[in-house]
């Protein structure tokens, strides 16, 4: 059979892996591939779904009411918040607003494995810092990079999948070291399970004032348990903003999802609630993980990192073979959701018996 004559695709993106989802579970597997909330909506939430605009109709494509809410409660204008389908669907709308043929983008590895995507598809060139030791980023080191070329750094903290924060000193002193033209991403997607006293909190500190090159993302994917939904959000200076919204799809975000995110906001203080409990989940996983010899980061998002190296397929697999759906990256470690309370003591069965092997 001859081959049909395709369109011709630019090499790189041909070369370039889809994005890979976390791997979906079956009926009787716990499901800790992706990050997500155990937690179902509230049912004020869902109520609130109940009420969404008929289907026919086009969403608001500003989402001006969520904008304006979250607008309300970090004191800021409606025009210094941007809402798009999902953090991630912002960090490449800021990219391709910033970023081209020739132009650097900074970011550490491993990190979020959507970054590398976002200089490519852009055109311009991605600049991976490895980890300091800790699984934490190397922030000298990601300054130390920055060239005439630089455009963006992307800082995640907590980092995905190892885990660790970002300090406010470190920040602090990385952001005095960058220049002011260069866009800082301050990707906060898992921010609501921080913990620890000394991580930066890019909201609470108001960086993006102090530095208008500073745009923080939050989402409502994670500890708000809308990941289905897609509503993610920057606040930062609106005309730097304007590059994410003049490049976005418009109409991404669905009336459902706004008004679901709108809904979760009035019930934040229950959600907090769920919060604390996949918080506390999370220590008793961490230190069970560390008292079988395995060497955990100090997580501080709503997931672990077991540092499984060359052996990360095989120790996938018997987890796997458990109902276990976790998230290998093959050849470095293995990223383990902090899921329903039935799954903790079988995580931890499978690897005490994987650290033995």
């Amino acid at each position: 059979m001859t081959e049909p004559i395709l369109p011709r695709i630019r090499p790189e993106i041909a070369a370039l892996p889809p994005y890979r989802q976390g791997k979906q579970a079956g009926a009787n597997a716990f499901k800790l591939s992706s990050n997500e909330n155990p937690f179902e909506p509230l049912p004020s939430v869902l109520e609130a779904l109940t009420h969404t605009t008929p289907i026919n109709r086009y969403p608001d494509a500003t989402a001006g009411a969520l904008r304006a809410r979250l607008g309300e409660k970090f004191g800021v204008d409606a025009d210094a918040v941007h809402v798009a389908s999902g953090s991630v669907s912002i960090l490449h709308q800021l990219v391709l607003g910033t970023s081209s043929v020739g132009d650097e983008v900074i970011y550490a590895w491993r990190s979020f494995e959507a970054y590398p995507s976002l200089p490519l598809v852009a055109g311009a060139t991605g600049i991976q810092v490895p980890l300091a030791p800790g699984a934490r980023h190397d922030l000298d080191a990601m300054a130390d990079a920055v060239t005439d070329r630089t455009r963006v750094i992307i800082v995640c903290t907590p980092n995905n999948p190892t885990g660790p924060i970002v300090t406010s000193a470190e920040f602090a002193a990385f952001v005095e070291r960058v220049p002011q033209d260069v866009l800082i991403i301050l990707d906060e997607a898992y921010a609501e399970f921080v913990t620890a006293p000394d991580a930066v909190d890019g909201l609470a500190e108001r960086v993006f004032e102090k530095h208008p090159n500073v745009v923080v993302l939050r989402t409502f994917s994670k500890a708000f348990g809308l990941a289905g939904l897609r509503v993610g959000y920057a606040i930062g200076h609106p005309r730097v903003l304007d590059a994410a919204r003049t490049t976005g799809i418009p109409l991404s975000v669905t009336s459902a999802a706004e008004r679901a995110a709108i809904a979760s906001l009035d019930a934040e203080a229950e959600l907090r609630e769920r919060v604390s409990v996949i918080v506390e989940r999370r220590t008793r996983l961490i230190a069970g993980l560390r008292a079988q010899g395995w060497d955990v980061p100090d997580s501080q998002a709503n997931f672990v990192w077991l540092p499984s190296g060359e052996r990360t397929d095989e120790v996938a697999a018997a987890f796997d073979a458990a109902d276990l759906i976790v998230r290998p990256f093959s050849g470095d470690g293995i990223r383990i959701s902090v899921g329903e309370e039935e799954s903790l003591d079988k995580v931890l069965a499978v690897a005490a018996a994987q650290v033995r092997a």
